[in-house]
């Protein structure tokens, strides 16, 4: 078996240029023409075969090694933020939008085990899949992927992703962090419309004031995770969005609350649901106004799977010391469709921290001076592919 460590040391500057690149032409959503096309070039220079989905925004390609057997894939997102930058890189972008949230290193580094693995195929007993995913910040790009066959012919039997940047939180640079069951939770979004009655802000009781009601709602809300919640169950509710009301001194016909919801469970995702329009169904009837009611089921919980992420914690140990790998101590409330991916087949997600500076400092993930450490994303890359070899290859 080959060094992968010094293999992967000498596409280092490789994996830094298509970071760069890719960083240079960030684009949202679903929508990735130049981002794709930059990742499908990469892999027809390296001679994998790929195919397209998700109207041409997602990129799968196939390794295929010496000989049948399982499959693993390799996930990274490829979508950026609508945030203008404000580092002041020599190769920041200048369109508007931003990889803030380090997926342009995300795909860099997987294209950096996609070289690396295909040249080696011959050591290889069954197959790699490469997902290059849109989406992930939003609406979601990996159940799209997943219903039109990501994870088929061959069949996925394992996963593996990884998240850069300083979203571990206290933990210093190079070290990776992992988890043996939940780790990031649910995203869910709800939308909801007070329907009352407008009229003069001095003659009130003329009125249905929705504005009043929303207070009332918002309040009552509260109550399903201060009261009818486990204070050991962890749920969040937040109201993000109030909308409503055009002028000091006019009561205004309707307001708008749109907010999330996070958790680890789904059963407590539909209990949450059920609740909040029983409870806004209570208070709006009260106050006899009505109501539109829209609860979106988004990201679910990502929940790694114990058994794989001891396999990929005893091939790390050979990337890196056993000191550099840490445990998380509690998932964190920040949600990722990572975990659609990770619902299908069983799999693991990690962090790598490198967090990088602007200004002597580390500004946070959606930040305009958000930056990576490109000094560690060898790791990723070494990470990945030592995982793939030793998964295919049962050692």
């Amino acid at each position: 078996m080959f060094d992968i460590k010094e293999e992967v040391k000498k596409i280092e500057q490789d994996i830094i240029s298509w970071r760069r690149g890719l960083h240079q032409i960030p684009e949202l959503g679903l929508e990735l023409p130049k981002t794709t096309e930059y990742i499908t070039s990469r892999l027809e220079e390296m001679n994998i075969p790929y195919k397209t989905l998700v109207d041409g925004n997602a990129v799968v390609g196939l390794i295929k090694g010496r000989e049948e057997g399982r499959t693993i894939a390799i996930r990274a997102d490829m979508d950026a933020l609508p945030i203008r930058e404000d580092t002041g890189l020599s190769f920041a972008s200048t369109n508007g939008a931003m990889h803030a949230c380090g997926h342009d290193g995300h795909a860099a580094m997987l294209l950096g085990a996609a070289k690396i693995l295909n040249d080696n195929r011959d050591k290889l007993k069954g197959n790699v899949k490469l997902l290059f995913q849109p989406g992930e910040e939003y609406p979601g790009g990996a159940e799209p992927m997943i219903r039109e066959g990501a994870l088929e012919d061959p069949k996925v039997d394992a996963v593996i992703g990884l998240h850069a940047g300083g979203i571990s939180g206290d933990s210093k640079k190079g070290k990776i962090v992992v988890s043996y069951g939940p780790m990031m939770a649910s995203m869910d979004r709800v939308l909801i419309k007070i329907k009352g009655k407008g009229n003069h802000g001095a003659y009130p009781y003329l009125a249905i004031d929705p504005i009043v009601i929303a207070a009332e709602v918002i309040t009552a809300l509260q109550n399903i995770i201060s009261r009818e919640t486990r204070a050991t169950e962890p749920v969040v509710l937040s109201i993000c969005r109030i909308n409503g009301g055009f002028n000091q001194n006019i009561i205004p016909d309707d307001v708008e609350l749109e907010g999330t919801i996070r958790t680890f469970d789904n059963e407590t995702r539909k209990r949450i649901d059920t609740r909040i329009e029983e409870v806004l169904k209570g208070v709006v009837s009260a106050h006899r106004a009505d109501y539109e009611y829209q609860y979106d089921y988004k990201y679910p919980p990502l929940i790694n799977d114990s058994d794989f992420t001891s396999r990929f914690v005893e091939s790390a140990k050979k990337i890196i010391s056993e000191e550099d790998i840490l445990e998380m101590k509690e998932p964190v409330m920040g949600g990722e469709d990572m975990a659609y991916f990770l619902e299908k087949v069983p799999g693991t997600f990690f962090y790598l921290s490198n967090p990088g500076e602007i200004d002597g400092k580390f500004h946070g993930h959606h930040s305009p001076k958000f930056d990576l450490d490109e000094g560690e994303f060898w790791k990723g890359t070494a990470l990945f592919v030592q995982t793939v070899i030793d998964y295919l290859n049962d050692i």
